[in-house]
């Protein structure tokens, strides 16, 4: 986790952001199991260009859980469509990672006007294939009932996060991750786990991301696990207007494990699509 000063975080109903920099608006939304920090590096540079909005997903950060069980993650673009306008915010670039990506695209379908450029890390519109998901709902039913992590999902999920090398390369974050996941305790494991529910539950959105007019950046990490190269090509087929970076030696968390080359293909891209 950053320093973030008390001027940069704000509440709009259920959830805090970050509001850095000036200039073009640039949203940013993370991964799940993690926060806006991710965005720490990107965001070190890319506000000295833009104006950086970071929310925390619903479960995750300073946010509150979603508030029905119901929710979707169509219902939290439109509450992130609801800031932006709170904000009087017209256009901006949006850059996705994973659970981030995927309602960006919501909000996308909802809101094409204000959607400029895209940019999606390790996402993937399509459905969670059925065999995969069923193992992480059955995981998020037992963290929900014991009201903890169990070391179970710990080790389950820690390798999924990151490529082949990070654990020897950077073992700073592989640690950090594992110790966030151990102190979540009863209502924070139950938000958590709702947010996981919506996500690898979403519905299938590859056909309103086809439909897409606007520039597409695909980013995707080599030996990532969660969200396979294959995911993204597939995108880059289906998606007009779109082009592939594939990061080597990254697994799911591109901006933390390799943060200068994420940030070096994120910057050129809004500048030529934002400013």
């Amino acid at each position: 986790m950053n320093d973030i000063s008390p001027q940069e975080r704000h509440r709009f109903k259920s959830i805090r952001y970050q509001d850095i920099g000036q200039g073009p608006v640039i949203l940013l939304g993370h991964a799940y199991l993690w926060d806006s920090t991710m965005w720490q590096h990107q965001i070190a540079v890319l506000s000295q260009h833009f104006r950086c909005i970071v929310p925390d997903f619903w479960g995750h950060g300073e946010s509150e859980a979603a508030p029905s069980a119901s929710a979707t993650l169509a219902d939290y673009a439109s509450l992130i469509n609801e800031l932006l306008e709170h904000l009087g915010i017209e256009q901006m670039g949006v850059a996705g990672h994973s659970l981030g990506g995927s309602w960006a695209i919501e909000l996308g379908v909802l809101a094409p006007a204000k959607v400029k450029s895209l940019a999606l890390l390790d996402s993937f519109a399509g459905l969670e294939p059925e065999v995969v998901n069923l193992k992480y709902q059955a995981l998020l039913r037992e963290a929900e009932s014991a009201q903890c992590f169990s070391q179970t999902f710990i080790d389950f999920f820690t390798p999924l996060q990151f490529g082949l090398n990070t654990a020897q390369r950077q073992p700073e974050l592989v640690a950090q991750f594992r110790a966030c996941l151990a102190q979540y305790q009863g209502d924070a494991v139950s938000a958590l786990a709702q947010a996981g529910r919506m996500w690898f539950g979403r519905r299938d959105s590859f056909e309103d991301a086809e439909n897409f007019a606007l520039p597409c950046l695909l980013l995707v990490g080599a030996q990532d696990r969660i969200r396979s190269v294959l995911e993204s090509h597939l995108m880059l087929d289906g998606v007009t207007g779109s082009r592939l970076e594939l990061i080597a030696e990254a697994g799911h968390l591109t901006p933390l494990e390799q943060p200068e080359e994420v940030t070096g293909h994120l910057l050129p891209f809004f500048r030529h699509t934002m400013e």
